[in-house]
């Protein structure tokens, strides 16, 4: 199966209903398979009582500026299905889930910040629909576990992809670990793994296709420009379409054919090597190390060089001339068949 690509479009529709769908026109260009917003009002996300911090004097105005108005769903749903691809929203509250259960969404997200919250993540595993969660702050190889177990209370056999994520924004190249993807496949087989990047570029995205990923998620704007807390490390679209097809290229590089030698190799049988004479040889006398060498080419007809040593010791059965191709080994051994 192809690696499944959300283009991570958050809060960067700045609250403009055209900015949104200009950013839906922008991920169907890229070819991304899915765009997915984030679906959370700040009455339900934070305290009242929440002290300034992370750089920011009003957190509740910041989430209140950027949560993306209800009634817009619908609609962004239905454009999504009209231009072609899925639409996907993170809910951060139980009315975002059955909203979106109602919308007819295929699968839901889980937040890094919201997957260490048993009660969070078993409440959008109750809605039995396929989860994809990121295992971000606070979040260890371990801890997966217990991402897997709470869903498991709510849905028999779940339908989880865990997405190794590291919850900075952005996340210096440094800290995006991507060898823990290898650790996260190896202790849980059973479950699909894949990357929620936030680094500045497309290497890491690219990078993770080679450790088998099945989804990667990217943040993505218009420009970077842009008032916001996510557009200075989101890509702009040109950046997303580079993405998106650097990531086709890893898939197609990764995928081992199976074959002993690909159609693109066949072309280039002739530079192998044959077993060639070395010095004049005259029928009736042995091959030996003094006499006969490997050189290319490898023509049809010829001795390919790995049998070097079976011809050695050999008679010859006619008179060669250095550079000549050894052939009347095979009919000796024809012969005796």
């Amino acid at each position: 199966m192809s690696v499944f690509i959300i283009a991570e479009a958050g809060a960067n529709h700045n609250r403009n209903f055209k900015q949104a769908t200009a950013l839906i026109d922008a991920a169907v260009a890229a070819s991304a398979d899915a765009v997915k917003f984030q679906t959370y009002s700040s009455e339900t996300l934070y305290s009242r009582n929440t002290p300034d911090f992370a750089g920011y004097k009003d957190i509740n105005k910041l989430i209140k500026d950027i949560e993306i108005p209800r009634w817009w769903q619908k609609d962004l749903k239905l454009y999504c299905d009209d231009v072609g691809i899925e639409f996907m929203s993170t809910p951060f509250d139980e009315s975002a889930v059955d909203e979106l259960v109602t919308l007819g969404v295929k699968r839901l997200k889980v937040a890094g910040f919201e997957s260490t919250d048993p009660r969070f993540v078993k409440m959008v595993a109750s809605a039995n629909l396929p989860m994809i969660v990121s295992a971000g702050i606070g979040s260890n190889i371990f801890s997966i576990n217990n991402i897997i177990n709470w869903c498991k209370e709510v849905q028999e056999t779940p339908d989880i992809t865990v997405l190794h994520c590291n919850n900075a924004y952005p996340t210096p190249d440094k800290d995006i670990n991507l060898d823990r993807i290898d650790a996260i496949r190896g202790m849980y087989p059973d479950v699909r793994v894949g990357l929620s990047d936030h680094t500045r570029g497309i290497l890491a995205p690219v990078l993770s296709v080679a450790k088998g990923v099945a989804c990667i998620e990217k943040h993505y704007t218009l420009s970077k420009m842009l008032p916001g807390p996510d557009h200075p490390f989101a890509l702009e679209p040109r950046e997303l379409s580079e993405m998106v097809q650097n990531i086709r290229i890893a898939e197609t590089m990764c995928t081992d054919t199976q074959k002993l030698l690909t159609s693109s190799e066949d072309a280039f049988m002739n530079a192998m090597r044959s077993v060639v004479i070395s010095v004049p040889v005259k029928k009736g006398e042995k091959f030996t190390e003094e006499n006969i060498t490997t050189k290319r080419p490898f023509l049809p007809g010829n001795i390919h060089s790995s049998r070097y040593y079976d011809v050695l010791g050999q008679i010859a059965l006619n008179d060669y001339d250095a550079d000549d191709f050894v052939f009347d080994i095979d009919r000796q051994n024809s012969e005796k068949g």
